[in-house]
């Protein structure tokens, strides 16, 4: 059952939304960034993206070639 809101309602949808995002607690970017910097580089050595996968555990390898005889 879909029906379209009218303006109105959807004013208030976002006025309740803002309402609840200036609630929402605030944060320098000096610390944050910070923050976030240090974690990446602690998890760096976790990162299959940065290490790669070994390839005994890699399950996109290909398992075995097709041969036309």
């Amino acid at each position: 059952m879909t029906q379209e809101l009218s303006e109105k309602e959807l004013l208030k949808m976002e006025v309740e939304q803002l309402k609840k995002e200036v609630k929402n607690p605030r944060a320098p970017i000096s610390k944050t960034g910070k923050e976030i910097k240090d974690y990446v580089e602690a998890e760096a050595g976790n990162d299959p993206l940065l290490k790669g996968i070994p390839e005994d555990k890699n399950p996109f390898k290909e398992k075995g070639g097709c041969m036309i005889s």
